[in-house]
């Protein structure tokens, strides 16, 4: 991995060395974390199939969405990330990888704290943010909860350290699989300010945890 410059982001070829490793962390130590019962599922996790890698396929963003792209910002990191369609408000600190190679989970102790993947750019930037969170922890619900339940078209509102508001419009909310996590299309460089925000999904067994991620994705469509 590259050194990581004043903003706290890894060079690009840094993100491309990872990015067959980054994502599954996450579902792994949520699972590890998760009351015995286990909580309730996101909303789309729990729809027929949900553990289905096309059980809710990213689809082409509608033209509205497409119209509405904005140019990429200079780097700075998030400190906040609002979804208001599901009442999400969260500080937002920095992860990086464990010494395993897994994108590291925010810490449990604080479950409305969201993190933002170092390797990655800073949301706004053109490239492909990434955002964690937990879905639940021991004590109940976490600040990604109801990610599942996020519509295309909703907002993601990051607010960054220079000040600026990065606003993404959902395109597409899927569940992909534990075991064979798409990493390339999931953190694939499109040549826009993109974000990912991602949590534990899919069916849920004392045994195993979450089979699955959600992953939210979203471009760049207002800035404030």
């Amino acid at each position: 991995m590259g050194r990581a410059d004043s903003t706290g982001r890894h060079g690009a070829w840094g993100a491309v060395a990872v990015v067959l490793l980054v994502g599954v962390h996450l579902v792994r130590g949520g699972a590890e974390e998760l009351r015995a019962a286990g909580p309730p599922q996101p909303l789309a996790a729990a729809a027929p199939g949900g553990t289905r890698a096309d059980a809710a396929l990213l689809a082409p963003a509608p033209a509205s969405v497409s119209e509405a792209e904005t140019d990429p910002l200079p780097a700075s990191p998030p400190v906040r990330v609002r979804v208001p369609a599901v009442r999400v408000d969260a500080p937002v600190t920095a992860v990086g990888l464990d010494a395993e190679g897994w994108i590291e989970a925010p810490p449990p102790e604080d479950d409305r704290l969201a993190g933002w993947f170092t390797g990655a750019v800073t949301p706004g930037e053109r490239g492909t943010a990434v955002v964690v969170g937990h879905v639940d922890t021991p004590s109940g619900p976490a600040v990604f909860y109801e990610l599942g339940a996020v519509g295309r078209g909703s907002r993601v509102e990051v607010l960054r350290r220079d000040g600026r508001t990065a606003v993404f419009t959902v395109y597409g909310v899927e569940v992909v699989p534990k075991e064979g996590f798409p990493a390339r299309r999931v953190y694939a460089d499109s040549g826009r300010p993109e974000l990912r925000l991602i949590t534990c999904g899919g069916t849920y067994t004392e045994e195993g945890g979450y089979e699955g991620n959600v992953v939210v994705s979203a471009r760049l469509t207002e800035v404030r």
